[in-house]
């Protein structure tokens, strides 16, 4: 009985440890991105998306949270910051640009996100702003929300429930419009 519990309790610090370390990493490969972000704006170099690159920032200004986006959605690319999804379009662009988060680290915010909310992107020395127009909850193969759109659309998907242990069953998605843009200077 007693081996047991020294198995139980061993395995259940190894599973602890394992979390621990993937939020480590994944607040380390954002801090990374974040400094790649920094040496772009500094030397403005030809901004073509390249896949891992570092493509754009995310703001969510009212709730202090900045992210650095990351070219392509896969694995690599997620622990890293947001992904934008490939085929979606660029921010600021006419169409969906379509950014993938992990819940459980960048994306948990988006709970707190509001109808008329407003969402920026920095790109290419100009910001993009967007208002927030929908939030929903959606199962996995409900797929319509990354369909292309005929005006400038953001797209903020990320895994629901928020709190939930393991795979997560359905998607929490937020659509904002594009309402202005600015220059930077």
């Amino acid at each position: 009985m007693r081996s047991l519990a020294y198995i139980l309790v061993f395995a259940g610090l190894t599973m602890a440890g394992a979390g621990v370390y993937s939020v480590w990493t994944s607040k380390e490969g954002e801090r990374r991105a974040e400094e790649q972000w920094q040496t772009q704006l500094q030397q403005r170099p030809d901004r073509r998306a390249t896949r891992g690159g570092v493509l754009a920032r995310l703001s969510i200004n009212r709730l202090n949270g900045h992210w650095i986006v990351i070219e392509g959605a896969d694995r690599a690319a997620l622990a890293r910051g947001p992904g934008h999804l490939i085929d979606s379009a660029m921010p600021g662009s006419r169409g969906n640009c379509v950014i993938a988060g992990h819940r459980d680290t960048q994306f948990r915010i988006l709970r707190k996100v509001e109808i008329g909310e407003n969402i920026s992107i920095e790109r290419d020395g100009r910001t993009f702003l967007y208002r927030v127009t929908d939030r929903r909850v959606v199962a996995p193969t409900d797929t319509g929300s990354l369909d292309p759109t005929s005006t400038p659309t953001l797209t903020l998907v990320t895994c629901y429930p928020f709190y939930y242990v393991g795979p997560a069953p359905k998607r929490f998605v937020v659509r904002a419009k594009l309402v202005a843009f600015i220059l930077r200077q």
